[in-house]
């Protein structure tokens, strides 16, 4: 009972709230209806007075809008009375055409229609009032339809220049908002629920299926799809497409948005009409119509017809009324009634003749009243009156017979397959989408019926899967995957007919001048072959070895460089070489030099992994795979990443393919079966001896080489087709989901993979293809072929060589560390560094990025840990090739390369032993005169060999006094007792070859000395590891006093630049010495304490091992070297190379610094006078003649004779530059006090010459004699002094009295000359500088001497 009386209490209170929910929607109808009585009336007076105020127009709007539905819809007809009046007065004032008032029948508006006109603020405002109507409220009637309909079309047909464009506009809006309002009834057989859901109601966000209306109301929807509405839909159709025309016509003054709109409601029409019978009729004229639309729009740019909201809007109406009227079922029967036709006929021919008597028989009696009447048609839904056709009044209904069909179509095709192609390629994005969206309902409603589109229409879905836009690419996708899933038969063999015509015509397409047309060609072709998958593809390259070399040859022909004069002129500008550019070796280098000094020594065991590696920035720069060099005249970078794309997955679906086993080598056989013939021509050249000339303009020599290109090119990416990043590449691409195996796990098929890029590496590294011409090299021009060589053949060969290094990277992708394992790294490597100075630019950049691309994949931080790591193999194949120069002159410059790009000198330093001998045998006098040329490259290699052992001698000394700290510390531990562990808890870092010494060390130090458990391996271990240490100080010496030897001649070299590389590696050379031999006098300590400790504890058979009888002479290499070097240093003085001499200065400054000055006093007195010559002689003067001694020096047998050229003189400024270099080293030889006593035989001479140069004021030497002479100053102040006091003091009129009597007078120490030349400084320099005496120098110098040195006696 309690239940009972909740729920009667529930109903109660529910129908109470509906009560009350109806009595407050009956106050607020009552409010809006007096609010429209008001405005209603105004609207009749306004009508009626075109001056009464129209102020309350928009406060009308105003309500309409803020009304709801349900307010409104009571009061519809008496809203729209005035509404409409108004309206028709506007239209009846603009119009120039006199309305025919016959033709209104179903309502008289004349008694009330005034002759005056109303303003175009009126009508606009009445048209937006009209328009909210409209779309809120529904019509109960067909006659009221009419009505409006016939209104509204009479709005719509003003011309531009009758009506504004505002009010065309929402004439156009308040039809679209009447068929947005038309409803579906609840009666489930009317015509109305044939309507689909098209996609433009969701575009304006309005249901089609909304609240249906009752059965007792007129269904709407089935008058407009009834015969009876057909002349009123023909008649909007063709207003609306005429609004969309007109406004193209108008030009820049056309109205895009009110195109769009017109075309916007043309849709919806279609939508709401919906039915094939009602729209078949208009099909031909739709059709041609928007076809002009869509021509237009591709090919203007501006104004009303490019708008491409206009153009989405055509695209998708088009194949809306397509889908309807082309519909697969609507036109089911008359396929199957031709199809039955067909076999009918097939049959007859066998059928006996009482089969045909017997069918006579059945047929039934014709009925002749039903005839007269209605005839049916065969084909669905279509009744052709016999009485109208009596009448003769033409029916708006078709009959769709097969002829019918078959004529619309091929109209239809040929429309869709000149605009399509075209539009998948649009710029815009909402055009392509609306072409995506008409592709999918043409080929989900129509695909049988346009079965001749139907190719076209997947090649343009294909294009679009491969969209730049997202949205675009995966909504293509997703529809791609959902056709290719369907399992059709028919899918499938249309997607192996559109693969074939692709590859066909896709050489002409790319060679064409459209690269727009290339591009979505190519990405079809990606597209279809990812999704055809592999069965696709092996159908058409596994039929026979003739497809699969004519598929090749098919993208040979698009890769090649033949197609570069293919297309338009504005992309055959040749591209100009570049001759310097950025190496990240060199940064790197500059990296690792930086942070020398923060490294451990042990280069290989402390790698920090968590610095940031310098090559990481190179995968941006330069991507592997690159597009090949020549393709930029040819297409952009997207149309080579579909071609590539295309072969990536070729390579991939065929080499995965259980059912193509063994197919794969094939293809790889052909591509290098071009590498073949360019290699047995090449070979064929070598042994005819013929010039490169001749084989150059042999008939088709020049294109193996191009050949030979291309087939590298297309090997590179099907190669990295199965590389991982390439899969990766396609899953994020086509949105993957599982179609891809990666086949890296399979041990077989990796196991082929090595085996196909062992055959394409050794193909590659083939030696003929290397030793092709880059450029005009000595080779060439001493055979006269430098001028008879085109300069395309040179860049022809670069970008070959190019393609093959990024090839070998590309291999080293796929392959990761097995590359190495394989033996491809150690096989290809030495050919990179090879190709790091090559004189093409391009070459050598790409062999910098993939040195670097092959460091990563092989765990190296840089290119000198990869070098490092297979050094050996690097270092055998220069001591192999430096045997046969004749054959590999470049391996000097592949030696200097390494060395200075790579960075790895000082870490292979024992490696160089005997690269370093077979150098020093060339540059020896026979070894010069058997290969000139190869002289600077291989002093180049000596250079960086020298700066590497100088990298190494640095810690050599600071490692010796350790040690032989931590023995003195020993020593005095087993004297004194145990040893105490807190003192050696910290040892130092120390290098490469000692840190397993000090780490020994360090153990040992806790052990006790007297201890009798004292252990002799132990000892021993230590005692190995010190003369390992040893050792490497000797190589180190070594190595630097072959670098001097090899060097020293070329110091008086006539070449500037093998003068300038010799003198630094002797500079580099003598600091390398001094640190062996100042390591080596530690170490001799260190030894005797070692020997000491061994003696302690009684091990006296270690002595034998610590190296007690070995020639320490060999230890003094320094003085002997620099006595050597002394004479060549003074011949480069005496030569006229300026720069050399210049460098020479500091050379000998740095060598007598280190060496001591006591070396050097003897030969500064002997020899001194070459330098000071120099400085003694003006360079404003005209140099008196040379002596014959000094016109003709020593000139060995095998070189050039020097002679005199008066016209090679050089300027006053370098001879200035030149002195300013001797006076520096005069300075800085005398501010250090090691090195100030060579000058001591030489003092007065030096100082008179310095003291005659400051004299004679000339600006740019002044600085650098004040600096000489403070140096000077610092020997010996007082003659200093007294050389610049004589001349101060003889033209200075108030001389200073001296502090007491005890001092002379200035007159008497320094008395008046009677000459310049009997001045001190011109007796002790020997002549005069050349100029008269200049006293406000004389008295610049002599103050600023006396207040930095004479005054304060302070001297550096």
């Amino acid at each position: 009972m309690e239940e009972r009386e909740e729920e009667l209490t529930g109903k109660s209170n529910g129908a109470a709230d509906e009560a009350e929910k109806g009595e407050e929607e009956d106050i607020q109808n009552g409010v809006v209806f007096v609010e429209l009585k008001e405005h209603c009336m105004q609207l009749l007076e306004l009508l009626q007075n075109s001056e009464k105020d129209n102020s309350f127009l928009p406060q009308l709007l105003h309500l309409l809008r803020r009304s709801p539905s349900h307010s409104l819809q009571p009061f519809l007809d008496y809203t729209l009375f005035p509404l409409l009046l108004l309206f028709d007065a506007s239209v009846n004032s603009r119009s120039t055409a006199k309305l025919n008032s016959k033709n209104n029948n179903s309502l008289e508006f004349d008694a009330l229609v005034t002759s005056h006109k109303v303003s175009d603020t009126v009508a606009e405002c009445v048209v937006l009032c009209l328009e909210e109507v409209l779309k809120k409220c529904r019509l109960l009637s067909v006659d009221q339809m009419v009505v409006i309909l016939k209104k509204l079309a009479y709005g719509a047909m003003l011309s531009p220049a009758e009506a504004s464009e505002e009010f065309r506009d929402v004439v156009i809006k308040c039809f679209r908002a009447l068929l947005l309002n038309l409803r579906t009834c609840s009666d489930e057989s009317c015509p109305c629920k044939r309507i689909d859901d098209f996609p433009v109601f969701k575009e304006l966000q309005f249901p089609v299926f909304n609240n249906s209306i009752s059965v007792t109301e007129e269904c709407l929807l089935a008058f407009l799809q009834s015969e009876i509405a057909s002349a009123a839909i023909g008649h909007w159709l063709s207003l609306l497409l005429k609004a969309a025309d007109i406004e193209v016509a108008r030009g820049h003054r056309g109205s895009s948005s009110l195109r769009v709109e017109a075309l916007m409601t043309l849709r919806v029409l279609v939508a709401k009409v919906g039915t094939a019978d009602a729209l078949a009729f208009y099909l031909p004229g739709f059709v041609s119509q928007t076809g002009k639309i869509l021509h237009t729009s591709r090919t203007m740019i501006s104004g009303a017809a490019a708008s491409t909201e206009s153009l989405n809007q055509a695209v998708r109406g088009l194949s809306e009324y397509l889908m309807i009227v082309l519909d697969d079922n609507s036109t089911s029967s008359i396929r199957y009634a031709l199809e039955n036709d067909v076999v009918a006929l097939d049959s007859n021919k066998t059928k006996p003749l009482s089969s045909f008597l017997e069918e006579l028989r059945q047929l039934p009696v014709k009925n002749a009243v039903q005839s007269e009447v209605i005839t049916e048609s065969v084909d669905r839904g279509t009744m052709i009156s016999v009485r109208d056709s009596d009448n003769k009044i033409g029916s708006l209904r078709v009959k769709r017979t097969d002829k019918w069909l078959a004529e619309t179509t091929s109209h239809v095709n040929k429309l869709v397959s000149s605009t399509f192609p075209h539009l998948c390629v649009h710029p815009n994005r909402k055009v392509r989408l609306g072409v995506l969206a008409s592709i999918q309902g043409l080929l989900r409603k129509c695909s049988y019926t346009l079965r001749d589109s139907r190719l076209m229409l997947l090649e343009c879905l294909f294009v679009l899967v491969c969209d730049d836009s997202e949205d675009v690419s995966s909504e293509a996708q997703t529809f791609t995957e959902i056709l290719v899933s369907s399992g059709k038969n028919q899918i499938e063999q249309d997607m192996s007919e559109v693969f074939s015509r692709l590859v066909e015509k896709l050489p002409r397409v790319v060679m064409a001048d459209e690269e727009s047309l290339a591009l979505s060609h190519a990405r079809k072709l990606l597209a279809v072959t990812y999704y055809g998958g592999p069965r696709l593809v092996a159908e058409y390259l596994l039929l026979s070895p003739v497809a699969a070399a004519r598929f090749l040859d098919v993208f040979a022909l698009c890769l090649s460089q033949n197609s570069v004069f293919a297309g338009p002129l504005n992309q055959l500008a040749a591209k100009r070489p570049l001759k310097s550019g950025f190496m990240h070796s060199i940064s790197e280098i500059k990296a690792i030099t930086s942070n020398a000094h923060e490294e451990k020594s042990d280069f290989l065991g402390s790698q920090n992994q968590n610095k940031s590696r310098p090559y990481e920035h190179v995968k941006n720069e330069y991507e592997l795979p690159n597009m090949p060099p020549w393709f930029v005249h040819v297409g952009s970078r997207k149309l080579y990443q579909a071609l590539s794309g295309i072969l990536r997955l070729v390579s991939l679906y065929i080499f995965t393919d259980s059912r193509s086993e063994g197919s794969y080598s094939v293809l790889i056989d052909i591509l290098l079966g071009h590498f073949r013939n360019l290699t047995s021509e090449l070979r064929t050249r070598e042994h005819r001896n013929d010039s490169w000339q001749s084989w150059y303009k042999r008939t088709g020599s020049a294109h193996l080489v191009r050949r030979a290109s291309t087939a590298s090119c297309i090997l590179n990416e099907m190669i990295y087709g199965l590389s991982d990043q390439a899969i990766t590449t396609f899953n994020g691409m086509f949105q993957n989901k599982g179609v891809f195996v990666n086949s890296n796990g399979n041990e077989n098929a990796r196991s082929h993979l090595i085996d196909c890029i062992g055959s394409i590496l050794h193909e590659y590294l083939s030696p003929e293809i290397w030793n092709i011409p880059l450029g005009f090299s000595d080779s060439l021009e001493q055979f006269g072929e430098d001028g008879d060589i085109n300069l395309h053949v040179f860049n022809d060969n670069g970008m070959l060589h190019q393609v093959i290094i990024e090839g070998i990277g590309i291999f080293n992708i796929c392959l990761g560390e097995e590359f190495s394992s394989s033996g491809f790294l150690h096989s290809s490597l030495y050919m990179l560094l090879e190709n790091i100075i090559c004189s093409n630019f391009e070459v050598r950049r790409a062999s910098d990025s993939v040195l670097h691309v092959i460091s990563a994949t092989q765990n190296c931080a840089t290119v000198g840990h990869l070098v490092l790591a297979n050094s050996d193999y690097v270092i055998d194949s220069i001591c192999r090739q430096l045997r046969h120069l004749d054959l590999n002159p470049h391996v000097p410059n592949v030696l200097s390369a390494m060395l200075s790009f790579v960075g790895v000198a000082d870490k292979i330093l024992p490696l160089l032993e005997e690269p370093m001998h077979a150098v020093s045998m060339e540059l020896e006098i026979l070894g010069r005169h058997h290969h000139p040329n190869l002289t600077l490259p291989f002093l180049k290699a000596v250079a960086e060999i020298a700066k590497a052992s100088k990298h190494e001698a640095d810690k050599l000394p600071n490692q010796a006094e350790s040690y032989k700290k931590d023995m003195n510390a020993k020593m005095s531990e087993l004297n004194s007792g145990p040893i105490s562990l807190e003192h050696y808890t910290k040892p130092e870092c120390l290098c490469v070859n000692y840190t397993k010494f000090s780490s020994d060390l360090c153990f040992f130090k806790g052990i006790r000395m007297n201890d009798a458990n004292m252990q002799e391996e132990e000892l021993e271990s230590i005692i190995f590891k010190f003369n390992d240490s040893k050792r490497y100080r000797r190589i180190v010496g070594s190595i630097a006093g072959s670098c001097l030897v090899s060097v020293t001649p070329l110091v008086a070299s006539a070449d500037p630049a093998s003068c300038l590389t010799a003198l630094n590696v002797i500079e580099d050379g003598i600091i390398v010495l001094s640190k062996v031999e100042e390591a080596y006098k530690h170490e001799s300590e260190t030894k005797e304490a070692i020997r000491e400790i061994i003696e302690s504890c009684s091990f006296y058979n270690l002595l034998d091992t610590l190296g007690a009888d070995e020639d320490e002479t060999v230890e003094n290499r320094l003085l002997p070297a620099v006595n050597k070097i002394w004479p060549f240093l003074v011949s480069c003085f005496r030569s006229k190379n300026l720069a050399a001499i210049k460098k020479c200065c500091r050379t000998i400054t740095t060598v007598v610094q280190i060496c001591g000055g006591d070396f050097f006093s003897r030969r500064f007195h002997s020899d001194g006078a070459h330098f000071w010559k120099l400085l003694s002689t003006s360079p404003f003067q005209k140099k008196k003649p040379f002596s014959k001694e000094e016109r003709m020096p020593l000139q060995l047998p095998y070189r050039k004779s020097w002679t005199e050229d008066s016209s090679s003189n050089p300027s006053e400024i370098s001879n200035l530059k030149l002195q300013i270099a001797i006076l520096e080293m005069i300075s800085d030889l005398s501010k250090n006090k090691r090195s100030a006593p060579s000058l001591d035989p030489v003092f007065k001479k030096i100082s008179g010459v310095v003291v005659g140069i400051a004299c004679s004021g000339v600006k740019g030497l002044q600085d650098a004699c004040e600096n000489a002479l403070v140096g000077l100053a610092s020997v010996d102040p007082d003659l200093v002094w007294l050389l610049l006091a004589d001349v101060y003091y003889s033209r200075k009129g108030n001389i200073p009295c001296p502090p007491s009597d005890e001092f002379p007078e200035i007159g008497e120490v320094l008395p008046l000359p009677s000459s310049s030349k009997e001045y001190l400084y011109v007796l002790y320099g020997g002549q005069s500088y050349g100029f008269d005496v200049d006293f406000n120098a004389v008295e610049i110098v002599f103050k600023k001497l006396c207040a930095e040195v004479f005054t304060s006696q302070t001297y550096k």
